[in-house]
């Protein structure tokens, strides 16, 4: 099918505006992925993310505690605008290295992105995803497959619920993702 019958591709270099601000995050991880566990460990804190380059980057401040301890993780997503894709790049800040990419973009209400990395040795399926955005809201949630994307084990999901501040009621930040 030309692209002429298709229609104009979809520009999504603001796919992620909705995000902008300052968040509570309800964040749970699987213990231990891919081994069989089912114990998840529960942590609470905050998300703040920026714009960057007109909305087409961002800059995620993700920091969280719980029982197993604190997490700081920092993304930078960036938009291809030759590809209409985003790379997520995430570092966890024990770590001080930013893990592979997830690529990916949103349709129909969702947004999926993946990679392939090594886990434990074995070479592995990575897949984020974000879904369930209202204007006050959204999940976020990362799986794992080790069977070449047959069956996927979820090992992160976090949901996110809006904090008012002075930004959010500047910058007029309301829209949904559609």
């Amino acid at each position: 099918m030309s692209s002429q019958q298709a229609g104009p591709e979809r520009d999504g270099q603001h796919d992620f505006d909705f995000e902008i601000g300052t968040w509570k995050t309800h964040l749970t991880r699987l213990q231990h992925p891919l081994a069989g566990s089912t114990t998840w460990i529960e942590y609470e804190g905050t998300s703040v993310v920026r714009k960057v380059w007109n909305g087409r980057a961002n800059l995620v401040e993700l920091k969280v505690t719980g029982p197993a301890g604190h997490i700081e993780g920092l993304s930078l997503r960036l938009y291809n605008p030759e590809s209409r894709q985003w790379s997520l790049n995430f570092a966890n800040s024990s770590g001080g290295t930013m893990s592979p990419a997830t690529i990916g973009e949103f349709r129909n209400g969702r947004g999926e992105f993946f990679d392939q990395e090594s886990f434990n040795g074995k070479t592995i399926l990575v897949r984020n995803v974000f879904t369930n955005f209202t204007p006050a809201s959204y999940r976020f949630e990362q799986a794992f497959s080790a069977d070449g994307g047959k069956t996927w084990e979820v090992n992160w999901i976090a949901t996110d619920t809006r904090m008012k501040d002075e930004s959010d009621e500047a910058s007029g930040v309301t829209s949904i993702h559609q």
